[in-house]
């Protein structure tokens, strides 16, 4: 299957997709990860997304559409794969949508929006923190270190991303109601979308998204 996985900063679409991935044997393709690896690799496509992460706004479509399309031509992505934290908006939609067609794919078969209230997000924003050498992540109210400030894994230390604080989190979600919200008409006008209440737990959240899948 090929699926996008739809929801606000904070939704848990990371976490999700990766559990996904795992009981589908999918391969999970992050806009966000793609672009720290090529951060940390200080490449000319991380120089350029850096900033605008920063300041918790969109990296300009050619860019992430560029990126997005060279990784889902990899050969682990034949299999199946479900897109985490792109399209963001119609025009990415629209682009990815076009581009598919000229491969041997059919297209993006299911979206699955995770809808969750605005102030559990801001929570849930707020908490996260981010270990330096692997990325693993953790949350001061739902998955705290055993060890303030340290990896549990790697014993790192762990840091809050820029795009984290409240004001930047605000931010984003602003822009996501304004930009990536409309994403659901366009998904939904072609038959695609379904939703799924993300404010309960994890497992809840991922048995709905398991089933609004098969």
């Amino acid at each position: 299957m090929r699926v996008v996985l739809m929801g606000p900063p904070g939704a848990g679409k990371g976490t999700q997709a990766a559990n996904i991935c795992k009981e589908l044997d999918h391969t999970h393709v992050a806009s966000g990860d793609l672009f720290r690896d090529e951060q940390e690799r200080e490449t000319e496509l991380g120089t350029m997304a850096k900033d605008y992460m920063e300041r918790g706004e969109l990296v300009p479509n050619d860019v992430t559409i560029k990126m997005i399309l060279g990784r889902i031509g990899q050969n682990d992505c034949a299999k199946g794969f479900i897109l985490d934290g792109f399209p963001r908006n119609v025009e990415q939609a629209e682009a990815l949508d076009m581009a598919l067609k000229t491969t041997e794919q059919l297209g993006i078969d299911r979206v699955v929006l995770i809808d969750v209230p605005t102030e559990d997000l801001i929570k849930r924003l707020g908490g996260r923190w981010i270990c330096r050498a692997h990325q693993h992540p953790y949350h001061l109210l739902n998955s705290p270190p055993k060890s303030a400030g340290v990896c549990d894994n790697d014993a790192s230390e762990l840091y809050q991303r820029a795009d984290d604080n409240e004001e930047t989190a605000r931010k984003r979600l602003k822009i996501y109601e304004g930009q990536t919200k409309p994403l659901a008409d366009y998904y939904k006008k072609h038959g695609k979308l379904v939703e799924v209440d993300g404010a309960k737990d994890i497992q809840t959240v991922g048995k709905s998204l398991l089933s609004a899948l098969q």
